[in-house]
């Protein structure tokens, strides 16, 4: 568990208290020292820390900027935040601390549906708003009061990947997935929307999440008669499936998630990524962007943020805590305060919003406000990521 040093703000409010009772009175002027406190819990560590590691550090870091520029209504930002390893249990204790006892303004956290899934009932009965940087549709549909997110979902994905599909004149397509959340919210979500785009699932795997081999389910697809391969999942387990893909000798296009856009993946996968297709971010590829897109300036200065910083590189899942900070944020300053209910409807409002995930547009319906033309479609080529044309 991990919280964020909270500073002399205990200590202020005691002074506070105690001149209070000596008969001084506070006007706005003081109440506006108050930080504005940004809770977050994330997977930092255990299976899913390629995710919440990223995370953490783009929070960090973004907060300390805006803090140096002057904070947010003349406040400065308060990040406090907790570790769940990638445990829901965990990720619900934490939501119902940072609500109840840490008192924070809005939260911009997790990394995983699971952890997601556990926190939002809290979110929704406080009326806290909660941006989620998870991935599964079942997140914002159907849509939550307080609930919103900033990945592209599961759903977006299938058929980002199913148009690549038909274009390559794929009509029969095999599923291999994983035993997580998002592993299972996506395959339900290719398997719902495939007749839309013609495709016929002909085969339909499963791994769980402690297997190291998985060359028996890959063997019963390659014996079948799959012209493309689809792996529902994040972690170590795709990169376990693409290697194991080469070794049992299948030759079929294989496409991965978005689950798995950063270069982790490649190097667990090794040579046996060669070819293989994900829709993923701009942030990715953002050398490789034209120069009229709206979204390369964005993209390519936190690309250069980051990895100046750390020295390590970056993936798209930084880029969905950037994504949620700043939404965070520019609703604070839309709704002039931390007015929760204000807040909410600020976010909800928010337009042409230009992230590292694309051009956000939320409305009533929509809490994540982003569509296909949002995800790129990429290729691996030499050990690095390339743009589909």
């Amino acid at each position: 568990m991990k919280k964020q040093p909270t500073g002399r703000m205990p200590t202020r409010r005691l002074a506070i208290a105690a001149m209070a009772l000596a008969g001084f009175s506070f006007g706005p002027a003081a109440t506006a020292q108050e930080a504005v406190r940004i809770g977050t819990f994330l997977s930092v560590t255990g299976p899913a820390s390629f995710l919440g590691d990223p995370e953490l550090k783009t929070l960090e870091m973004y907060v300390d900027k805006i803090n140096a520029e002057g904070g947010v209504l003349g406040r400065k930002l308060q990040l406090v935040s907790y570790d769940d390893s990638g445990d829901a249990e965990k990720a619900r204790t934490f939501a119902k601390r940072l609500i109840e006892q840490d008192k924070v303004d809005i939260i911009v956290g997790g990394s995983t549906t699971g952890s997601t899934m556990a926190a939002i009932p809290l979110a929704e009965q406080a009326g806290m708003p909660f941006i989620s940087l998870a991935g599964a549709v079942v997140i914002v549909e159907p849509v939550k009061k307080w609930v919103f997110k900033t990945p592209h979902t599961d759903r977006m994905a299938c058929e980002k990947i199913f148009v690549d599909m038909k274009a390559r004149k794929v009509s029969r397509a095999a599923l291999i997935s994983g035993s997580g959340g998002f592993d299972k919210s996506m395959r339900a979500e290719c398997v719902k929307v495939a007749p839309k785009y013609a495709i016929e699932i002909v085969a339909d795997e499963t791994y769980g999440a402690t297997d190291t081999d998985v060359t028996a389910q890959l063997t019963k697809i390659k014996g079948g008669t799959a012209q493309a391969v689809l792996n529902a999942g994040f972690g170590q387990g795709p990169a376990i499936v693409t290697r194991n893909y080469r070794q049992v000798g299948l030759t079929l296009p294989l496409y991965q998630s978005h689950g798995v856009a950063s270069r982790e993946y490649i190097k667990l996968s090794g040579p046996a990524a060669e070819g293989v297709r994900l829709p993923a971010a701009a942030l990715l590829v953002s050398e490789l962007l034209p120069a009229g897109d709206s979204q390369k300036p964005v993209v390519t200065a936190y690309r250069k943020g980051y990895e100046d910083k750390f020295k390590a590189d970056v993936s798209t899942f930084g880029g969905h805590a950037y994504d949620g900070l700043m939404l965070a944020v520019n609703a604070i300053k839309a709704a002039g305060s931390t007015d929760k209910a204000k807040v909410r409807d600020a976010l909800e409002a928010t337009k042409s919003y230009v992230g590292t995930g694309g051009v956000v547009n939320m409305s009533a319906n929509d809490h994540m406000g982003l569509d296909l033309t949002a995800f790129r479609m990429l290729e691996i080529k030499d050990g690095n990521w390339t743009l589909v044309k």
